[in-house]
């Protein structure tokens, strides 16, 4: 029989404390925050080992414990240890703890933690998960907790990637309405006023995907007339070329534009996959003879 890991003799002696009954001299608290030391020490044992499913079993119970001390802070850090271990081997497990750590943060008005670990769901949703909607509603609710705490860029940069989610998922109108809010957003400081065009030209995509010329028109009106600057811009011509090519059937106009375009600026895999779509569109047309 092989020997007890370090891992295994803690988590029994948390186990038995934690399952103990309270003597005359010790409360329940005292008891449970005992169980709560041993099973972060054996769950600190097993990340040694590399075993980081028990792990992070260790630090559920450990938040567990805190939670019965009423412990809000150290029940928030417990479950994200767990989170953290769970990533190595099971990522719905780790957002089944990030999500207990966040009901802590919120009950104690840590908004902007809140949204980090909101974002670190999203996270695991898109690259682990793949679950494109689950992973868009997280990037928005993080988006609206940064928001909150007046972390401007970083929501827009959640808020962004909701949009290209939504847009991903064939949900045009959000995607139009998000990316014009970051947009909106960014007019006003010269530190961000360069990333304005970007935003514009993702979302006057997004109208020609939906098919939508006269919307893609009114729009790229609407932005020269919020940023003079804009409609002299490569991206502002892409999209009128872009637009004339779809009315008029051009496929051959089409093409060359975005062949010129992605000379100067390399396209990045979103706006080849939403300029693919519209191609298809494009083809499919029929022609009058």
């Amino acid at each position: 029989m092989p020997a007890k890991s370090q891992g295994q003799t803690l988590l029994e002696k948390a186990d038995k404390k934690a399952n103990s009954s309270t003597g005359w001299f010790s409360s329940a608290s005292t008891k449970y925050e005992e169980a709560g030391d041993l099973y972060q020490q054996a769950a600190n044992a097993f990340k040694i080992d590399k075993e980081f499913k028990l792990a992070g079993d260790a630090h559920a119970r450990e938040a567990e414990c805190r939670e019965k001390c009423q412990e809000s802070n150290e029940a928030a850090n417990a479950w994200w240890n767990a989170a953290k271990a769970y990533k190595r081997v099971d990522p719905s497990l780790a957002v089944q703890a990030l999500s207990q750590t966040i009901t802590h943060l919120t009950k104690a008005g840590r908004f902007r933690q809140a949204a980090d670990r909101e974002k670190e769901i999203g996270q695991i949703y898109l690259q682990e998960l793949n679950d494109l909607r689950k992973a868009c509603e997280s990037y928005e609710r993080a988006a609206e907790w940064y928001s909150q705490e007046d972390a401007t860029a970083t929501a827009n940069a959640c808020y962004k990637d909701a949009a290209d989610l939504h847009a991903e998922l064939e949900e045009y109108p959000q995607a139009i309405a998000l990316y014009e809010q970051v947009a909106n957003g960014s007019l006003s400081s010269p530190l961000t006023k360069y990333s304005v065009k970007e935003y514009w030209l993702r979302a006057s995509l997004c109208a020609l995907a939906m098919g939508d010329t006269v919307t893609a028109k009114r729009n790229l009106s609407k932005y020269g007339s919020l940023d003079t600057t804009f409609t002299s811009t490569r991206e502002a011509k892409f999209i009128n070329i872009l637009t004339d090519a779809i009315e008029g059937g051009d496929l051959e106009t089409f093409t060359g534009a975005v062949f010129e375009f992605d000379q100067v600026t390399k396209l990045d895999n979103w706006k080849t996959s939403i300029l693919l779509k519209i191609k298809k569109t494009l083809d499919q047309e029929p022609t009058i003879l």
